[in-house]
């Protein structure tokens, strides 16, 4: 009976789509298998564009066997994990999918982040093998004989750049950086692609769709480092619902990759997506909001993609004044929502430059794969998140009964479908708090986020649950920036809270009480924020600092942050 109801459960958004296209068929592939059936597809199409150098899917696939062959030369095998912590660059998509090939997993991490964090996420993934950016060297030489890997292959952003912009990187910007030397420990990129040559390899280890393939991050419901596990199935199939719901996207469009390849919404929906429709992957390995009209004009991409503090530096960049954007199919938002307002001042600095394309404003996680909901296919309503993907479903449940609301009642949004996490990686507590299997056997994601569904099934965002920041599109927990700081000798107490910023949308702000055998001093200032430097990567540092005396506490002695906000929002 259960089952007879499942089959025949009625799809509330099924007359969104076309006839058949309100369900995908994950394929039994692995990421690698999955974009090598692409790619043939489309041999001399452009696949990346980076700083226009450009390559095709042809020569994509032999740099990938190229480098899966090298990884194998190193003795990396199935189910080890390669960390791979990088911009935007052609190694980095190209080590992506040669872990994939070979049956390994890769950990994605971000380039910037502090040592602590680096060095942590090697040993709680148990990772063997890093490949990351030159520019992190610094960091990772400090930390890697505590840790498990046995061989780091350093790249440069100027490896795969064309030969005068290289040259201009190199005088401008490579001495600079502290140049890690050739030889044990250490490769460089072109050394370590070489010996993948010689060992000239054809294995293709056979993953299925449930295998776990990449492994992402975030606080989780606590602001604790989590290891989201992402399986092929889920990565495939996010692409496969991006050919439904992005019906003008593929072959000879582009997609601005100006969203990190180590988030999720830049590795899936900025890369792997687009070039699983036969469409390029425009690669920004760092992005200049001040320098934004140049991407346009040197690249006409169809579709852009961004963060709403990206948008913010579109509405501001008077060079765009005069610009003909009716090129542009696409413009999508996803990791933070867009106010009605921003909203509708996005659409109309589009519109005014022949751009026919709304906003579309995403909503979803890293433990769904990115957005799992958006205003495509005619669920356009100002405010709202839009419509489930294909296979997807939405309920919103009673934070307190669990039982599931009506319709225009604001509830805890849950998700199920093919793009949900596999889990997080060693930590059961907390894959149980968010993961939730119902009667039918389906699996549930507490996003920990409000919202309600209309009369129409369409989802509408309120606020979230739990006490998080979003910086840029990242996730910032407040608490876990209030740990590092306390973790001082000087600190008694310390308060964090989100305060407006004009492009990050918001930045912490941190409020501190010293213990009573400390003086306040310049001296001590900076040594709390070097403190912060060293234990926390930058975009979650404190833009400011204010000490005081005490803080304001609730009537059980907890730091009463909404007192803070109150000051805060007293000022503006």
């Amino acid at each position: 009976m259960k089952l007879f109801k499942k089959l025949f459960k009625k799809n509330k958004w099924e007359k969104y789509f076309n006839k058949g296209e309100s369900k995908i068929k994950t394929p039994d592939l692995s990421i690698y298998e999955y974009i090598k059936d692409k790619a043939k597809e489309n041999p001399n199409e452009i696949a990346i564009n980076y700083f226009n150098k450009k390559m095709t899917y042809k020569k994509l696939l032999e740099e990938i066997d190229i480098c899966a062959s090298a990884l194998l030369s190193k003795g990396i095998r199935k189910n080890d994990v390669v960390t791979i912590c990088m911009a935007n660059t052609p190694e980095a998509v190209i080590s992506f999918y040669a872990v994939s090939k070979i049956g390994a997993i890769s950990n994605m991490i971000h380039p910037l982040s502090a040592p602590e964090e680096i060095k942590y996420s090697l040993e709680s993934t148990n990772s063997v093998l890093m490949i990351a950016m030159d520019v992190s060297y610094t960091k990772i030489k400090e930390i890697l004989n505590e840790t498990n890997v046995f061989k780091l292959i350093t790249v440069s952003a100027a490896d795969s750049m064309p030969p005068l912009l290289k040259i201009g990187y190199y005088v401008t910007k490579n001495f600079k950086i502290e140049k890690p030397k050739s030889g044990g420990f250490n490769q460089f990129w072109d050394d370590f692609m070489i010996e993948g040559k010689k060992y000239n390899s054809k294995k293709v280890v056979k993953r299925t769709k449930e295998d776990p393939a990449v492994i992402l991050h975030s606080g989780g419901t606590t602001g604790v480092p989590k290891n989201i596990v992402l399986t092929n199935g889920n990565i495939n199939s996010l692409a496969e619902q991006a050919h439904i719901i992005f019906p003008k996207l593929g072959k000879g469009d582009s997609m601005l990759a100006v969203l990190p390849i180590f988030h999720c919404f830049g590795l899936v929906v900025c890369i792997h997506a687009p070039l699983c429709l036969g469409a390029s992957s425009i690669l920004v390995p760092q992005f200049d909001a001040k320098r934004f009209d140049k991407l346009f004009s040197q690249y006409h991409p169809t579709v852009v993609a961004g963060v709403p503090t990206l948008f913010e530096a579109l509405l501001t960049n008077k060079y765009m004044d005069n610009m003909d954007l009716s090129y542009v199919k696409y413009v999508i938002s996803g990791g933070d929502t867009l106010t009605v307002a921003k909203n509708e001042a996005v659409n109309k600095f589009f519109r005014a430059r022949n751009c026919r394309s709304g906003v579309i404003q995403g909503y979803g996680m890293t433990e769904t794969t990115g957005p799992i909901a958006a205003q495509v296919l005619g669920a356009t309503k100002l405010g709202s998140i839009g419509i489930p993907f294909p296979s997807n479903q939405v309920k919103i449940v009673d934070p307190n009964t669990k039982e599931e609301c009506p319709t225009n009642e604001v509830g805890e949004i849950l998700v199920s479908g093919p793009t949900v996490m596999l889990g997080y990686l060693d930590n059961e507590k907390e894959t149980n708090d968010t993961l939730e299997k119902d009667e039918n056997g389906d699996i549930w994601v507490h996003t920990g986020d409000l919202g309600y569904l209309d009369e129409d099934g369409i989802l509408f965002f309120s606020q979230r649950l739990k006490r998080m920041l979003i910086v840029s599109g990242y996730n910032v927990y407040p608490s876990h920036i209030e740990d590092v700081i306390i973790e001082h000798e000087a600190v008694l107490s310390c308060g964090v809270i989100g305060i407006p910023h004009p492009y990050k949308v918001q930045v912490p702000k941190a409020y501190i009480v010293l213990n009573s055998d400390y003086k306040l001093t310049n001296e001590l200032k900076n040594e709390i924020k070097e403190h912060c430097e060293r234990k926390l990567a930058k975009y979650m540092l404190p833009k400011e600092y204010e000490f005081r005396e005490s803080l304001p506490k609730t009537m059980i002695g907890k730091v009463n942050y909404k007192e803070l906000e109150k000051e805060i929002n007293n000022k503006s």
